[in-house]
């Protein structure tokens, strides 16, 4: 059986902790490993797993990789979407690299929770026998709720091994036919898990959605190897048709069947969600970080940094970082996707970056930003190497915290300490390193007329970035 991790998601909702860079799938939500970790460690104890294959879009490639060495989890391969897909062709992708198509592939989402680690083991055991058999497996998760942000699946009266039949795949309900879905018993929640043969999926993929497969046999014809990463042939996928495992194949084949999961699931669709799942003191209330709650129940509480004092609040939800405070009613935080999609229309950069970002080589922190000049703390991995590049429209200022510095500047290599610093004038190639067994940090200052990230031409580069 091959773990496939389905990592395509921009958690929207659960901005702005989670942001289009830095989804929430990379974030450690519910305990102190990421949601990708938890994902993969979940399965330990399994009998004959293979390595993982993980399915991420370029921008995440570097945080999956890190990620999965940080747990000792090698991925057999981890394959770049050039766009988003949906899962369908993602899935396709997974199957194709598969080096054998008896092979059976256990699709995961990246972002679940799953309390119940021995029923979801016992599932996916089962999950197994079955897709010996042929059959395409799905997940059904008992409800615990009459939910409207769920999809449902609705189980057949013929019952095989630990399944049942699909009988169909059905919307997301309003909240009467929700209750009526729960209240019949023949209904479970969609938890976009899966398990088939590699062979299996595909062979039903062509005959339903045969130039979703064509799409993903190009694209995956034309790619190249990089490192950890199979990159994707670009244009081949674009010319991918966009759907779900659902409506490509799940609705149409004759061989689906449901397994009941009553594992306490939960997708942290939303901060209401996250708030159901996390740990509550006395009151109702999930704190997390410097936080001082008076008089106040029912609400999630997030500090990043500064110190987050309520009184007298209920049902709350507020997430401070170091760059945003988010504050909604708990029964309204569906809405918060809304704040995205302003943030993205005015064009700013807080609907997809933090003001940490995550680089293979370390991070940046940017400090203070002004029309004209730009201050960051950079923070630069034992033996990690930024690329070897010039800018067009501004200099750089560096001052050594701590740790020691490769520095090249134009035909110059020097080897800085703490307490030391250099100037690299615009238009110089420069590149820096860390030579040493501890983070390097620096304090850089940009100064020039355009201080954008996109300001860099790459001569060079150990991550393979263009």
């Amino acid at each position: 059986m091959i773990p496939v991790i389905l990592s395509g998601g921009s958690g929207t909702r659960l901005w702005p902790l989670s942001r289009g860079i830095y989804p929430k799938q990379f974030l450690p939500l519910v305990s102190e490993s990421t949601m990708v970790q938890e994902t993969v460690l979940r399965l330990a104890g399994l009998e004959r797993l293979q390595a993982p294959i993980a399915i991420c879009n370029e921008d995440h490639r570097f945080m999956m990789a890190e990620q999965l060495r940080e747990i000792n989890a090698q991925a057999e391969a981890i394959i770049l979407e050039p766009v988003g897909k949906n899962t369908a062709p993602a899935v396709a992708l997974a199957a194709l690299a598969a080096k054998n198509l008896d092979d059976i592939l256990l699709v995961l989402p990246a972002d679940h929770v799953i309390e119940n680690i021995p029923a979801f083991q016992r599932a996916v055991v089962n999950a197994g026998q079955l897709a010996e058999q042929n059959y395409l497996v799905t997940f059904g998760i008992v409800p615990t709720a009459a939910e409207t942000g769920y999809g449902y699946i609705k189980r057949s009266s013929e019952k095989i091994d630990h399944a049942f039949k699909v009988a169909e795949f059905v919307e997301k309900p309003d909240v009467e036919v929700a209750e009526a879905y729960v209240s019949s018993g023949e209904y479970y929640w969609n938890s976009g898990m899966f398990a088939f043969k590699a062979g299996r999926y595909l062979e039903e993929l062509e005959k339903f959605s045969p130039e979703i497969l064509e799409a993903c046999r190009l694209s995956f014809a034309g790619a190249q190897s990089d490192v950890d990463f199979v990159r994707l042939n670009k244009d081949a996928f674009s010319q991918c048709p966009s759907d779900s495992i659902d409506y490509a194949v799940m609705e149409k084949t004759d061989k689906a069947v449901v397994i009941p999961l009553d594992a306490d699931w939960s997708d942290v669709g939303s901060w209401s969600a996250l708030w159901e799942v996390r740990k509550k003191d006395s009151f109702g209330n999930a704190l997390t970080g410097d936080v001082v709650a008076i008089d106040t129940k029912n609400s999630f509480i997030h500090s990043g940094n500064k110190l987050v004092a309520a009184v007298g609040v209920q049902d709350m939800i507020i997430i401070e970082t170091d760059d945003a405070v988010m504050i909604a009613p708990k029964d309204r935080v569906q809405e918060v996707k809304k704040i995205v999609a302003v943030l993205k229309n005015d064009q700013r950069a807080e609907a997809d970056l933090h003001r940490k970002v995550y680089r293979p080589w370390g991070y940046y922190d940017s400090v203070d930003n002004g029309d004209r000049h730009t201050t960051k703390r950079i923070v630069v991995n034992p033996g990690a190497k930024l690329s070897v590049q010039k800018h067009h429209h501004r200099s750089e200022h560096w001052v050594i915290v701590k740790g020691s510095a490769i520095v090249i500047k134009g035909d110059e290599t020097m080897l800085l300490s703490e307490n030391e610093s250099t100037y690299i004038p615009l238009g110089v190639i420069h590149s820096l390193e860390n030579p040493g067994v501890i983070p390097l940090e620096i304090i850089e200052v940009q100064t020039g007329s355009y201080l954008g990230e996109d300001d860099i031409v790459r001569f060079e580069d150990k991550y393979g970035r263009t």
